[in-house]
């Protein structure tokens, strides 16, 4: 029964990627048919990043009050909603509202099974659970791919949507496993005052983990949205649906990346493969730079470069209770959502402005920066927390 629990899990993730790199992939043929600039992504996915924000700071509460399978099983039915709405949109504005259960699907159930798994699994379960989302993430670039050659770019959505139903489902026919264990978080923090939000950021180490994780899903998110539009922008001649498949190779890295983790991570420990990840993420940054008109190298760089920060999100996430304690676990997993998710609502809008007015072929070095900030202040962290350790 728990092997069917975590392969349900598992599966839950792949309905949280699902929806993640649809837009990036689309966006250069939705932006022709909507007749609007080509900034005009970020808004949309800023809009949608939001509404996660809001779910992932009161993930926590949910946590306290609900079991997990009730929150994954309504999140999901959120964002079936959502691609459903999209699928229909035919005006630019239409987007934005369907961007709300969108969004607002994402948040919670990321924190909610984040917790369960930091909580209850080791870093190998952790990783692979990660894996499964990038797996969603790679499957819907090629629907768009496939929608875009034989239909339209709303059929990409529509079809998204019919495999998340299916999901929903399964989720549905599975509640009683989740008897075994409960799946909620109060049996787990029973007999301790629940920890807040106030309480977790004064913990030392907290802080600069937050804004690590901030620096991480801004140049995570930046590669979502705007892969596919890099090649447009600086490979000539490639045809729409090859242009849209490349909207999947960050997210192809991202599984590849997690998928050699979990085979590795109980060994190496989690600090190390974080390290390890952000040096090989900037190799293939260093392969997108490489000047040719060929899309060859730029594609591996991008492969590469997933493929490097496949352990840190969820290295930093399985962090949580061995750095902070299980009590604190709950609300800093949710803070460190909702830093993810507000790098990823400000700052792919901040980079459409930028290319639109420098051009696109910046996109690595916002890249760069981004790496760079992510590894300072994570080593700031390592140091804050063994500083407390040791007084």
């Amino acid at each position: 029964m728990s092997a069917l629990l975590l392969a349900v899990i598992y599966l839950a993730f792949v309905s949280l990627g699902l929806p993640d790199s649809l837009l990036g992939s689309a966006w250069p043929t939705m932006q022709t048919v909507f007749d609007v600039p080509s900034s005009y992504a970020g808004y949309v996915s800023m809009t949608i990043a939001f509404m996660t924000i809001i779910s992932s700071l009161v993930g926590p509460r949910l946590i306290q009050r609900f079991e997990t399978r009730w929150i994954v099983i309504c999140s999901i039915a959120l964002t079936v909603v959502g691609l459903l709405g999209f699928s229909c949109a035919s005006r630019y504005w239409m987007l934005f509202l369907f961007a709300v259960p969108y969004g607002l699907g994402a948040g919670s159930v990321d924190a909610s099974l984040n917790h369960y798994v930091a909580n209850h699994y080791s870093s190998r379960v952790m990783n692979f659970l990660h894996c499964f989302y990038g797996l969603g993430a790679v499957i819907s670039p090629n629907i768009m791919a496939l929608a875009l050659q034989r239909a339209h770019w709303n059929q990409g959505y529509r079809w998204t949507a019919c495999i998340q139903a299916g999901i929903l489902l399964i989720c549905l026919l599975s509640l009683p496993l989740w008897n075994v264990g409960k799946g909620g978080a109060a049996e787990e923090t029973a007999g301790e005052e629940p920890a807040g939000i106030r309480d977790a950021l004064g913990v030392p180490g907290v802080v600069p983990t937050l804004v690590a994780f901030f620096a991480y899903c801004s140049g995570e998110a930046t590669c979502f949205l705007w892969t596919a539009s890099y090649f447009a922008g600086t490979k000539p001649g490639m045809a729409p649906e090859r242009i849209a498949a490349c909207g999947g190779l960050i997210f192809g890295g991202l599984m590849l990346g997690r998928l050699i983790a979990g085979f590795v991570s109980n060994r190496l420990g989690d600090r190390r493969l974080i390290r390890i990840g952000l040096a090989v993420e900037l190799v293939g940054i260093a392969l997108v730079c490489v000047p040719t008109a060929r899309p060859g190298v730029a594609m591996a760089g991008f492969l590469i470069a997933g493929t490097g920060m496949g352990p840190i999100y969820p290295s930093i996430q399985h962090m949580a209770p061995e750095h902070f304690g299980r009590r604190m676990s709950a609300p800093v997993i949710g803070l460190q959502m909702a830093s993810a998710y507000l790098g990823s609502t400000f700052m792919p809008m901040v980079f459409g402005v930028l290319q639109q007015r420098v051009g696109i072929w910046i996109m690595p070095l916002y890249l760069v920066v981004f790496a760079g900030l992510n590894l300072a202040l994570l080593e700031a962290a390592y140091r804050a927390i063994a500083a407390n350790r040791g007084r």
